[in-house]
């Protein structure tokens, strides 16, 4: 007897890579990892090798195909790709070598450049055409970067020999044998070089840059027929036939398949995103526009995001930067150890401040420490900082939609917290949902590869799911207390902003 299809997922994320076979149901069948190094080599500059994050996600992949059955492995009938998005890489087109370090989306180190932008009032047509504010978050600044600080890059893009690529081109360069150059519409609108409603590159915007449009890779839907994995890797054979950015995947794995409905996922950043359905919400509060996800014919839906840069890597930091903790689950019993934070606040602006304030130059602040605080104060403020960061975005969000969310679906590793999430519930006033499976982002690009390979026949029978099997965490705090400790989060935050100026 046949075994039921499965759909393949690569999950390129920033500290590790991820295979996971799901049903067609989206439930997750098997799955492997492997790390992925970050290195700092300065102060608010962070960059990984790109041969490594391609090694990271071919090992993912051998370790999966090892764990499985032979039964298994030939049910695999589709693949997709997500992916850390923004992150830049340049190469060579001749033979594939990188021409510098892929710059990742945390990095900031083009402040300066996006400064000067702004200062000769180019924002507003950026920001127009995009969607996105001029920050080194995006891809556009980094390639500047690349081209001007790597003589690698410089020479190849001299030569025509250029390639430039968010996460998702790169995987699918090697996985297609060096056949494939794309990017799909939700990646390659977090560069600042698609216009969000045109759904095209934009010329000028990489004339600026000094990217020739020759490096540019094939503007594809989210669908499609991609090509198939080469026969020297693993799941040699399986046709790719879906590429979304790991924000827009999760969204889509929680099936917010309606406008207004909104997720969360707490993975290195934290990232709120909102269904806008067909249309474009443009906010002029620090919230982005973004494309969503398309169906094969390119067909957008869009998206309303709030970004923050920090957010397991507070608990991280806790591990290994103070050493208050020895693994990243002691956080919650710590946490837990303590009544409230007795007033302590962290605002975890270690890399800078994304939405809403878009400062590089902000750092983290640990405030209302007193000879009475323990560690168990830290380590619930910085749960509570996590979540009071997101509680200013959905702020935000409902304000730029007009009405409120009522309820809150998250993902992401540090959504297994409890008392994160129910400082989440408690600082927004929203219903928050956990489901059983925090495998979102693998799940919603294998769900559209699915839909685009006909083994999912439509996203809306699976909506019964999102009753089954969650958690929800209701808020426990009145309207007068809510404010009162958002008002003292506003003030600590403003305190951690432009803090090199």
């Amino acid at each position: 007897m046949d075994n039921p299809p499965l759909l393949l997922a690569l999950d390129q994320g920033t500290s590790s890579s991820r295979a996971v076979l799901f049903d067609a149901q989206g439930q997750a069948v098997a799955s492997a990892s492997a790390p992925l190094n970050i290195h700092y080599p300065a102060d608010g500059w962070v960059e990984q090798a790109p041969m490594e994050i391609w090694a990271s996600q071919r090992q993912a992949m051998a370790r999966l195909e090892q764990t499985i059955s032979a039964e298994q492995r030939q049910a695999v009938v589709a693949c997709g790709i997500t992916n850390q998005r923004e992150t830049t890489v340049l190469w060579r087109r001749s033979d594939g070598s990188p021409c510098g370090p892929a710059l990742v989306w945390q990095d900031g180190r083009t402040a300066d450049v996006c400064a000067a932008w702004k200062k000769a009032g180019m924002e507003r047509d950026w920001r127009t055409r995009t969607g996105l504010m001029l920050d080194p978050y995006f891809s556009a600044s980094k390639i500047h970067w690349l081209l001007q600080h790597h003589d690698a890059a410089s020479s190849a893009a001299a030569q025509g020999d250029l390639c430039f690529g968010t996460v998702e081109s790169w995987l699918l360069w090697h996985l297609s044998g060096s056949k494939s150059h794309c990017s799909d519409m939700s990646n390659a609108s977090r560069t600042l070089l698609m216009d969000l409603e045109q759904r095209q590159w934009v010329p000028a915007f990489c004339d600026h840059i000094g990217l020739p449009t020759s490096a540019l890779p094939d503007l594809v839907p989210c669908r499609g027929d991609f090509g198939a994995i080469a026969s020297d890797c693993p799941f040699a054979g399986v046709p790719i036939c879906a590429l979304l950015g790991d924000q827009q995947a999760a969204t889509l794995g929680q099936l917010c398949l309606e406008p207004g409905e909104a997720k969360c996922t707490y993975g290195t950043g934290a990232f709120l995103v909102i269904n806008t359905g067909t249309e474009i919400k443009r906010s002029d509060a620090g919230l982005l526009s973004t494309l969503g996800w398309t169906d094969d014919q390119g067909t957008p839906t869009y998206c309303l995001e709030g970004s923050l840069f920090n957010a397991g890597t507070v608990v991280q930091w806790l591990r290994d930067g103070l050493e208050i903790i020895s693994t990243a689950d002691e956080v919650n019993r710590l946490a837990l150890s303590v009544e409230n934070a007795a007033g302590v606040m962290l605002v975890p602006a270690f890399t800078g401040w994304g939405t809403p304030h878009w400062d590089p130059q902000a750092r983290g602040l640990l405030i209302g420490l007193t000879r009475d605080s323990r560690r168990g104060h830290i380590a619930r403020a910085a749960l509570e900082g996590i979540a009071l960061s997101v509680a200013g975005l959905v702020r935000l969000a409902e304000d730029a939609i007009g009405h409120g969310l009522g309820e809150l679906a998250v993902d992401g590793g540090a959504a297994a917290s409890d008392p994160l999430l129910q400082a989440q519930a408690d600082s927004t006033g929203l219903q928050v949902r956990r489901p059983s499976q925090l495998e979102s982002t693998a799940r919603g690009v294998a769900l559209l590869a699915g839909l685009q390979c006909d083994v999912v026949p439509d996203l809306q029978v699976l909506l019964p799911q999102r009753q089954q099997n969650t958690q929800l965490f209701m808020p426990r705090l009145d309207l007068d207390q809510r404010q009162t400790w958002l008002r003292r989060w506003d003030d600590a935050v403003s305190r951690s902003l432009h803090w090199h100026e």
